[in-house]
């Protein structure tokens, strides 16, 4: 069946209330419910009639060829796969870092930086990767979310959240400016 042939779409009273159940949770992922709506306003068999793809388009706020595709995917595969969405076979983008290029940059970052330089920064790490061919191509906030999802240390032994001496430090001027100053700040507007 080509694209450019146009196909009907006659649902039974059964599953057009189930379809206008599924419309009417909260928790159904936005674009089964799209799928539904088009299903529904494309339904000959309604009392209403079938309303054109132009329409069906505008309401639902979708693509004409959308409306086309699912009303072909309908009658060809049946409700549920035209429900459901695919999953993918394969994943979207390869991770750029894997178990032995992640250990190869938490050895980097804990090494000297270059001369002249006083700390890594994350843009000065992916041209380091990328020079000793640990990756061919990184992003600085590639490089970022990383470190951030090893939880990396940065050469502190400390287990504390604080490092040493600053706590005590900040406590007084936190008890400062917490005190009461025993008079009212604001002023009335009457």
């Amino acid at each position: 069946m080509a694209m450019s042939e146009k196909v009907r779409v006659r649902l039974e009273p059964a599953v057009r209330k189930d379809l206008e159940a599924l419309c009417r949770q909260s928790i159904v992922p936005a674009g089964k419910v799209r799928r539904a709506r088009i299903l529904l306003l494309a339904d000959e068999a309604h009392q209403d009639g079938r309303r054109p793809d132009w329409q069906i388009m505008e309401i639902v706020g979708c693509g004409e060829r959308t409306v086309r595709r699912v009303r072909h995917q309908f009658v060809q595969e049946g409700l549920q796969p035209t429900l459901e969405r695919k999953p993918r076979s394969t994943p979207g983008t390869t991770p750029k870092f894997d178990g032995e290029s992640e250990a190869k940059l938490i050895a980097l970052c804990c090494s000297e930086p270059p001369e002249g330089r006083q700390r890594w920064t994350m843009q000065l790490l992916a041209v380091v990767l990328c020079r000793l061919k640990v990756v061919t191509s990184v992003s600085a906030e590639t490089v970022r979310q990383c470190l951030k999802k090893i939880v990396s240390s940065r050469g502190k032994h400390d287990d504390s959240v604080f490092p040493n001496g600053t706590v005590p430090a900040s406590w007084p001027t936190w008890r400062r400016s917490s005190m009461s100053t025993g008079r009212i700040t604001t002023r009335s507007i009457r």
